[in-house]
């Protein structure tokens, strides 16, 4: 049985993300019968049409959808191919991919980041912006090699978890609201207050803080990072639920002010990492770097 052909897959990829033929030869660099040569023999090979041509716009079957999704993953996990026998024949050390959950701070991970690069200059990381659930089934699939996650999650023989840090969470809410010195569930719940999605273990966090008081109030708005909510209050808009760490350099800040819920609201957060095969050395070096800035 033939092999499948990655660079036709990145042509059909091209087309589906460019619109056209034409588009997909130039962003390419190849030749125009060459791209319709890869489509065509891409099609012999699965037996099925992959896309339709119109005279603008080239769309794709149900099949094409389907092999442009999995063709993704298998163009990236051929660039992290690529890149890791480059950097074993050059003697760098490895690239460790890091799963990042909603909750973790935008000010924490750029410190990490600039301490990792200091004293590891050969390890380069390689950052992902996933849901804790789903990095937990990727750990243990070996498509990540750590993540930041909210806690708790279940250890598995597969993934390791180790408690990292325990941050109050604060009310970000505009300057001109007439604010107690402590925000409380009911206090907030009959105003404009924004928080993480659904999707997220913040969500469960925050409604449960609700909850246990007796109010389950709808959030103004959701949102997926702490940077937007954060904008939120800065223009006024609603309140934001977030980490101290995360609001800390806006305790001075004109526009905001920033008030400690009661009772008071602790997000866990843990590391977790791939328990087999035993981490590399590059590996170790970042989990070294995520224990340094655990409290």
């Amino acid at each position: 049985m033939r092999n499948l052909n990655l660079d036709q897959v990145q042509t059909l990829v091209a087309i589906a993300d460019l619109g056209t033929f034409a588009a997909a030869a130039q962003a390419l660099h190849l030749a125009p019968p060459t791209v319709s040569l890869h489509i065509k023999e891409l099609e012999s090979r699965m037996s099925a049409a992959l896309v339709l041509r119109g005279r603008r716009h080239a769309a794709l079957t149900p099949a094409g959808e389907a092999l442009v999704e999995e063709g993704r993953k298998l163009l990236s996990a051929g660039d992290e191919l690529v890149d890791r026998v480059q950097r074993r024949a050059s003697g760098r050390e490895a690239r460790v991919r890091i799963g990042v959950s909603a909750g973790v701070s935008t000010r924490l991970l750029p410190l990490m980041l600039e301490s990792l690069a200091q004293r590891h200059a050969g390890v380069e990381v390689k950052l992902e912006a996933v849901g804790s659930a789903e990095s937990m089934l990727r750990l243990q699939a070996g498509s990540l090699d750590i993540a930041i996650v909210a806690s708790p999650q279940p250890a598995t023989a597969q993934v390791r978890v180790v408690p990292w840090r325990n941050d109050p969470m604060v009310a970000l809410l505009p300057a001109s609201w007439d604010a107690p010195q402590d925000v409380t569930p009911e206090w907030l719940a009959s105003r404009r207050w924004a928080s993480f999605g659904p999707a997220t273990q913040m969500h469960g966090l925050v409604a449960a803080w609700f909850g246990q008081a007796g109010f389950h109030p709808r959030p103004f708005l959701t949102m997926s990072y702490p940077g937007a909510l954060k904008s939120l209050a800065l223009a006024s808009q609603s309140a934001a639920i977030l980490p101290l760490e995360e609001v800390a350099e806006h305790q001075d800040t004109p526009g905001v002010q920033v008030r400690h819920l009661s009772p008071p609201l602790m997000r866990p957060m843990a590391v977790a990492s791939r328990a087999s095969p035993a981490a590399g050395s590059a590996v170790s070096s970042v989990l070294a770097v995520l224990a340094e800035f655990a409290d």
